[in-house]
C-alpha cells in the first residue's frame, strides 16, 4: 500500500480532541495501547527513552534535547506532536525524518493489527490517529535499533499513549491552561495530569513554576520517592537574557549556549534540556560532556517557534503560540522584531476550544493590521468567532477566505516591514508549507 493510502486513512480519522454532535467523548486507555504494542512485539521496551509532558516548551526542549544525544554520537529517536506540514515530522531519527515508505509500511502494519484485536475482541476501539503515529514511532526505533528515544507527550500525560514507557528521565516543563475540558480546569488538576508520566524512585527534570504547579508535583514525586532535579542552574541571568548568547558552567566547564530558537522563554527549556542530559551522562553512563552539550544546542532544529522567513522586503515571523501563555511569550519575543514605527501585520486563525478572545486581546492591540484566516479543522473557530473577538479589541480585522488570501493581503496591506502568523499549529504549517513552496505536500 501506498503512502499517499496511508495519509488518506490517517486523515479520514475522527480527531481525538473532536467532538461532533451526537458524538460520545473519546476514551483514552493506556492499556488499550500497551495491548497493541504487544501485538506488535513490544517495540517500545527495546530502547532506553526520556518522556517530556508539559503545557508549553516540551517541544522545544524535545529538540534541544535530541540534538544534544545526536551530537554526543547516540542514535536519537525523537517523538513530538503535532506536525506542521507533514505526519512524518513526527518520527525522527539523527535530524531526519521517516521516510515515505518506511512510514506507509509501518502505518498498515499497525493498522491490520488493530483490526485484527478490533475484530478479536481483545481491543474495544481501533486506536486514535495519534496512538497509530505513537505505535509507528517505536516499531521504527526499535527496527532502527537507536540508543535512546526523546518522547513529547501528546496531551496531559496519565493517560497518553506515550506513558507505556518506562523512562530514564521524565521531564516536566511550564504547565498553564490548555486542554480544560481533557485535563480539568485548575492548573492543580493539569498539574496531577502531567505528573502521571512520574515513576517510582524515578527522577522528574523540572524548574520552579506556578505555585500550584509545584505544590501538585511536590506531592506526586515525594509520594513516588522521585529524586527531583531543578533546572535552574542553568538559566541564564537577566543581564545574560538580554545579550542573545551566554555562559553557563555544566560539567565542571563553562560552555557558550547559542540557541537558534529565540525568545527569552526558550532560556527555560533549553535549561531543561541541558540538566536531563547531564543527568543521563552523571548516572546513566551516556557520552554526553560539556562540548557536545554546547554543540547540539547550536544545531537545535525546530521550525515555527519564532521563526523568521524572508521574502524580498517582508520577514515573516511564525509562532505556534495557541494559548494565552504561549501568545504572551509570542508578544514578548516580538519586541526585537518590531521596531517602533515599522509597518507590521498579524495573519491569525484559531481553535474554538482555545480562548479566542484572551487570545486576541494579547496579540491584536499590538499590531498595526490584523488578517483573519479559515484553517483546515473540525475544531476551528468561525471567521464570525473570530471576527467578534476582534472588535472587542477594537483592532480592524480584514477577513480572508483561505490561509493563501491572507498572506496575499498581509503582503499587500504590509509590502515592507513584518508579518507574524501565529495563533494555531494548523495555521502556521499551511502558511509556512506555502511561503516555502511546499503547498501541496501531505497534511
Amino acid at each position: 500500500m501506498s503512502y499517499a493510502a496511508a495519509i488518506d486513512q490517517l486523515n479520514s480519522m475522527t480527531p481525538e480532541l473532536h467532538t461532533g454532535a451526537g458524538q460520545p467523548r473519546r476514551k483514552f486507555s493506556v492499556e488499550e495501547v500497551r495491548t497493541l504494542l504487544h501485538a506488535l512485539g513490544d517495540p517500545h521496551r527495546q530502547f532506553p527513552s526520556v518522556l517530556i509532558a508539559g503545557t508549553n516548551g516540551k517541544g522545544s526542549t524535545a529538540a534541544t534535547l535530541a540534538s544534544i544525544l545526536t551530537a554526543s554520537g547516540l542514535r536519537t529517536g525523537l517523538y513530538t506532536s503535532p506536525h506542521l506540514e507533514r505526519p512524518n515530522e513526527r518520527i525522527r531519527l539523527g535530524g531526519s525524518e521517516i521516510s515515505d515508505a518506511d512510514f506507509a509500511r509501518l502505518y498498515f502494519r499497525v493498522h491490520e493489527t488493530a483490526d485484527r484485536l478490533v475484530a478479536s475482541g481483545q481491543l474495544p476501539q481501533h486506536p486514535s490517529y495519534f496512538e497509530v503515529l505513537t505505535a509507528q514511532a517505536f516499531l521504527y526505533y526499535a527496527e532502527q535499533k537507536i540508543d535512546i528515544a526523546v518522547l513529547e507527550v501528546g496531551m496531559g500525560g496519565r493517560l497518553d499513549a506515550t506513558n507505556v514507557v518506562e523512562p530514564l528521565v521524565s521531564v516536566i516543563t511550564d504547565i498553564s491552561l490548555d486542554h480544560t475540558e481533557w485535563l480539568g480546569p485548575t492548573i492543580a488538576a493539569i498539574a496531577r495530569e502531567k505528573a502521571g508520566i512520574l515513576r517510582p524512585e524515578g527522577v522528574m527534570v523540572t524548574l520552579p513554576q506556578h505555585p500550584e504547579a509545584n505544590q501538585v508535583l511536590g506531592e506526586v514525586a515525594t509520594s513516588l520517592g522521585v529524586r527531583g532535579i531543578n533546572a535552574a542552574a542553568y538559566v541564564p541571568s537577566a543581564h545574560e537574557e538580554t545579550s542573545g548568547a551566554y555562559s553557563l558552567q555544566v560539567l565542571g566547564e563553562h560552555i557558550e549556549v547559542d540557541s537558534p530558537l529565540t525568545g527569552a522563554h526558550q532560556h527555560r527549556n533549553i535549561a531543561l534540556a541541558i540538566a536531563t542530559a547531564v543527568e543521563l551522562a552523571q548516572n546513566r553512563g551516556l557520552p554526553v560532556t560539556a562540548a557536545t552539550i554546547a554543540q547540539g544546542i547550536r544545531s537545535t532544529r525546530w521550525p515555527g517557534r519564532l521563526e523568521r522567513i524572508a521574502r524580498g522586503p517582508i520577514t515573516w515571523i511564525l509562532d505556534v503560540a495557541h494559548n494565552p501563555a504561549g501568545a504572551w511569550a509570542l508578544r514578548a519575543g516580538l519586541r526585537t522584531f518590531l521596531p517602533e514605527g515599522s509597518p507590521h501585520a498579524l495573519v491569525f486563525s484559531c481553535l474554538r476550544d482555545k480562548p479566542v478572545n484572551e487570545l486576541a486581546q494579547i496579540l491584536f492591540p499590538i499590531f498595526d493590521q490584523v488578517i483573519l484566516a479559515p484553517i483546515h479543522s473540525a475544531r476551528a473557530a468561525s471567521l464570525d468567532d473570530l471576527q467578534a473577538a476582534a472588535q472587542l479589541t477594537g483592532a480592524a480585522a480584514t477577513a480572508a477566505s483561505s490561509v493563501r488570501e491572507a498572506l496575499e493581503i498581509a503582503a499587500r496591506l504590509v509590502p515592507t516591514g513584518v508579518i507574524v502568523v501565529s495563533g494555531s499549529v494548523y495555521l502556521v504549517g499551511e502558511a509556512r508549507a506555502i511561503l516555502l513552496g511546499h503547498a501541496g505536500s501531505a497534511a
